[in-house]
């Protein structure tokens, strides 16, 4: 199995970057599209030439460092998948393939593959947490939460921060992150206290942080590695008006 990659390079987010075009074909098709780039790096280092840095820390798909995007498509072609579960037998012989870094303004190209998502942190510090005390984890049935509201949360705090829905929305917004960590407080009964102002603060930092605004283009939901849907972010938009009408 052979394939031609065009590979980003830039050497900082100063620098013009350029694709580079390289033929690999020491890999199986067993390997994770990182375990691909890792042959490729192994050669380049052998030929006494730089190697391709690109992100990764977990390589189980809970982490969201694993920020590529291939062939066009945040995370690759493979659905409800990271980057580092993308397996190379989703590929053809003699393919192709594209790899870029996130192209989102926020977002800014550290080296090569590698970008700074540290936009993300700063919206979270802005209102993602609670103020409540609530101290060791409490026994299930303490607080009286629904079966539906319960799923929920637990859908909405599976959102890893990888930054995928910013990449792949035309506007480059970051609203579906965001929706997601606000449902995730905001449905749960210790997170009510912030209620008002979490979305406030948050939504702000996101337009602070150079982020679009949403346009219901749903690209985000296609690509998210968690199948997080645009629900949260209608649920966002009605917390805000809310909020605005009870101050």
């Amino acid at each position: 199995m052979s394939l031609v990659l065009h590979i980003w390079r830039q050497s900082d987010s100063t620098a013009q970057g350029r694709f580079e075009r390289h033929t690999i074909d020491e890999f199986t098709p067993d390997m994770s599209f990182l375990e691909m780039l890792d042959v490729l790096n192994e050669g380049l280092i052998s030929a006494g030439k730089e190697p391709v840095a690109f992100d990764y820390d977990c390589r189980e798909g809970i982490c969201g460092a694993c920020s590529l995007v291939i062939d066009g498509i945040p995370h690759g072609p493979q659905n409800a998948t990271t980057t580092c579960q993308l397996y190379m037998r989703e590929f053809s012989d003699g393919d192709e393939i594209w790899v870029e870094p996130w192209r989102v303004g926020a977002f800014p190209v550290v080296r090569d593959l590698v970008v700074d998502r540290s936009a993300y942190d700063r919206i979270l510090q802005a209102g993602g947490f609670i103020s409540a005390r609530t101290g060791s984890a409490p026994d299930g049935n303490t607080f009286p939460v629904s079966k539906e509201t319960a799923d929920r949360v637990f859908t909405s705090s599976t959102c890893i921060g990888c930054g995928a829905c910013a990449a792949a929305c035309p506007n480059a917004s970051a609203s579906l992150f965001v929706a997601a960590k606000i449902a995730h407080l905001g449905l749960l009964p210790q997170g009510q206290p912030e209620r008002n102002s979490r979305v406030h603060t948050m939504l702000a930092q996101m337009d602070t942080e150079g982020f679009g605004f949403c346009g219901n283009h749903r690209e985000c939901e296609a690509v998210c590695p968690k199948e997080i849907n645009i629900d949260r972010i209608a649920r966002m938009n009605r917390d805000m008006y809310r909020s605005l009408v009870r101050r």
